[in-house]
C-alpha cells in the first residue's frame, strides 16, 4: 500500500497519523513488511514509475498536521471547507494545486525563522548531487508549466548551458530554497516514520524503476548516460513485448541507458541512487530486474512496443559493483514477464528472491482446466520468493475472480476448496501456508475490495491510475485479525 493511499481528510494519504496508525496495525498483527512504491514527486499520469526525481521525495506526501505541530502552518492554513475531494480517490491535479501552495507556505516560513539552520545545511550539502538540479528543475517546471525540458524549455536551458543556468541559479534563489526546504522537511517526517516502523519490528520494502521518466530532472541532468542522437534527442525508448498484460506489449516510453558509458565510471549514477533508497527504505525492490539482463528497446517514435530489440546489459559486472559497495544490501527481484535462463541465473547468483503472483497461476485451458504444476501456483512455491495474491499493477484478487468464466470460477473453488464468496481471504490463506519466505498482499484484497479498488491498469494513462485511497478511517486491529491468526498458525510470526 503507498502511502498516497492512506485516509485522511486532506484529499491524498501523508506520512503522518494515518501512516503511523496503519503501521501500528502492522505491528500489533505481528506483521513485518510494509511494501510501498516508489516515492519519487509524480509528474504527467501521476505514476510513481514515472516521477520527476529518482532521488527526491514527493512532496504531496507531507503531513499537514505535523507541519501545524511544528508550527510551520496554522490550522486555519489548512482548512478544508471550500474544498470538494473525490471519495475513494485522490484527485492528483486538485489536490496539487492546493496543497503545494499551502507547503511553500511552511517552506518559506521554515526559510524565515531560520530554522535548524545547521541542519539543513548539512542536508543540502550532502544530497547537493541531486538537489541543487531539482531544485531548479522544479522552479523552470512550474514556469514553464510543463516538466519537457527538451521540446518546451527554451533551447539554453533544456541543454544546460552553463551561463543560462547560473543566471537562473541566481535569479531564482528563494524559490530553490523553498523546493530544498520542501525536501529537508520530507526528510524529516519520512524519517520519523520509518524510525517508528523499525522500532515496532516492520520493515519498509521500497521500489526503484529501472527506468527514468523522460521528463524529468534525472534525465535532464544526466543526458550523457542515455542513448541520444547527435541533436540530444532521444534514439530509442523502454517498454517490454507483447505479454500477459499487453498484446502490442507496454511501451512505457523512458529513455534506455547506454550501459557502455555507465559501465565506465564504474556505474555511479546507479551507486547514488542505490545508496539514496537505501537510506529511505530496509529491503529494495528492483522493478523490471530482467532489465539488467537485457532490455526491449524501441525505435523512438514508435506507437507500441511490438517492433523492438532486445539489448544486452552488463548485469552480473553491475551487481558484482553493487554487492561490493552495499555488502549487506536486501533486495527482491521483480522477474515477472518475460524470464529468461540468464535472467534467473542472475537472480539466483545472487540469491535474491523473485516475485509469485498467485493470479498467475490460474491459467486456464479448455473447461476451465488447470496446471497443476504452474509455478505461479502457492503449492508450488519455492522458499527463495516473494509470495503475492497480486500487486499494484494486478486486478484485486476479488476483481479478478468475478470476470472468470464460470467453470474458471468453478476450478478456482475446486483448488481453493471453499465458497465463492471466501475465494479472496482462502487464497491468501493459501499463500500464508506456501513455502515462500515472504507473503505480501494489497491492501485491497485485504479489505476484500473489487475492482472499484484497482490501483493501476498498466498500458493505460487515466485519472483513476494510481489514484485508489481509503474512503475513511480503518480499524487496521479489526482489518488484520485473520491474518495475525495465520500468522500464528503457519509459523510466519
Amino acid at each position: 500500500m503507498h502511502p498516497t493511499s492512506l485516509y485522511t481528510r486532506y484529499g491524498i494519504g501523508d506520512l503522518g497519523s494515518a501512516a503511523r496508525s496503519f503501521v501500528q496495525g502492522l505491528s500489533d498483527a505481528h506483521m513485518t513488511l510494509w511494501q510501498i512504491l516508489p516515492l519519487g514527486p509524480t509528474g504527467y499520469g501521476n505514476s510513481p514509475y514515472a516521477s520527476l526525481s529518482s532521488f527526491a521525495g514527493n512532496e504531496l506526501l507531507l503531513s499537514f498536521d505535523d507541519l501545524i505541530a511544528e508550527h510551520l502552518l496554522e490550522q486555519e492554513d489548512v482548512d478544508t471547507t471550500h474544498m470538494s475531494f473525490e471519495t475513494g480517490h485522490v484527485d492528483f491535479d486538485a489536490v496539487g494545486k492546493w496543497k503545494i501552495q499551502i507547503l511553500k507556505k511552511a517552506a518559506l516560513r521554515f526559510l524565515h525563522e531560520e530554522r535548524e539552520v545547521e541542519a539543513f545545511t548539512h542536508f543540502c550539502q550532502e544530497n547537493s548531487y541531486f538537489l541543487d538540479d531539482y531544485a531548479l528543475f522544479r522552479v523552470l517546471y512550474e514556469r514553464y508549466h510543463d516538466a519537457r525540458w527538451n521540446s518546451v524549455w527554451p533551447k539554453e536551458l533544456g541543454q544546460r548551458d552553463p551561463v543560462a543556468l547560473a543566471s537562473e541559479r541566481e535569479k531564482e534563489a528563494t524559490n530553490i530554497q523553498i523546493w530544498q526546504a520542501l525536501q529537508y522537511l520530507f526528510h524529516k517526517q519520512w524519517h520519523v516514520l520509518k524510525s517508528f516502523a523499525n522500532e515496532r519490528g516492520v520493515s519498509i520494502v521500497g521500489d526503484i524503476p529501472i527506468f527514468v521518466a523522460p521528463d524529468s530532472a534525472d534525465a535532464w541532468s544526466n543526458i550523457e548516460l542515455m542513448k541520444t542522437d547527435a541533436q540530444g534527442n532521444y534514439s530509442y525508448v523502454s517498454g517490454v513485448p507483447p505479454d500477459y498484460f499487453s498484446k502490442t506489449g507496454q511501451l512505457w516510453g523512458n529513455p534506455v541507458y547506454d550501459w557502455t558509458v555507465m559501465q565506465k565510471n564504474g556505474y555511479h549514477w546507479w551507486m547514488k541512487r542505490l545508496e539514496r533508497l537505501q537510506s529511505l527504505v530496509d529491503i529494495i525492490r528492483i522493478d523490471h530486474f530482467r532489465g539488467f539482463c537485457a532490455y526491449w528497446q524501441v525505435p523512438y517514435h514508435h506507437k507500441t512496443a511490438e517492433i523492438g530489440t532486445w539489448e544486452k546489459v552488463p548485469g552480473e559486472d553491475f551487481f558484482q559493483a553493487v554487492r561490493k559497495k552495499f555488502p549487506s544490501i536486501k533486495i527482491f527481484a521483480e522477474d515477472l514477464g518475460v524470464v529468461t535462463p540468464d535472467v534467473e541465473f542472475l537472480r539466483d547468483s545472487n540469491h535474491f528472491p523473485g516475485m509469485r503472483i498467485a493470479q498467475f497461476g490460474f491459467t486456464f485451458h479448455d473447461k476451465g482446466i488447470l496446471n497443476p504444476l504452474d509455478s505461479f501456483l502457492p503449492h508450488n512455491y519455492e522458499e527463495n520468493c516473494v509470495a503475492y495474491t497480486g500487486t499494484h499493477d494486478n486486478q484485486t484478487t476479488k476483481g479478478w475472480f468475478l470476470l472468470l468464466s464460470e467453470e474458471e470460477q468453478q476450478t478456482v473453488c475446486r483448488y481453493l476448496h471453499c465458497k465463492k464468496n471466501e475465494v479472496v481471504s482462502t487464497l491468501i490463506r493459501f499463500i500464508m501456508a506456501s513455502n515462500a519466505r515472504y507473503a505480501i498482499f494489497p491492501l485491497q484484497d485485504v479489505l476484500g475490495l473489487g475492482d472499484e479498488a484497482r490501483m493501476n491498469t498498466p498500458s493505460t494513462c487515466n485519472t483513476i491510475n494510481w489514484s485508489w485511497m481509503e474512503e475513511k478511517e480503518v480499524d487496521y486491529s479489526l482489518c488484520f485479525a485473520e491474518l495475525k491468526e495465520e500468522i500464528f498458525l503457519y509459523g510466519r510470526m
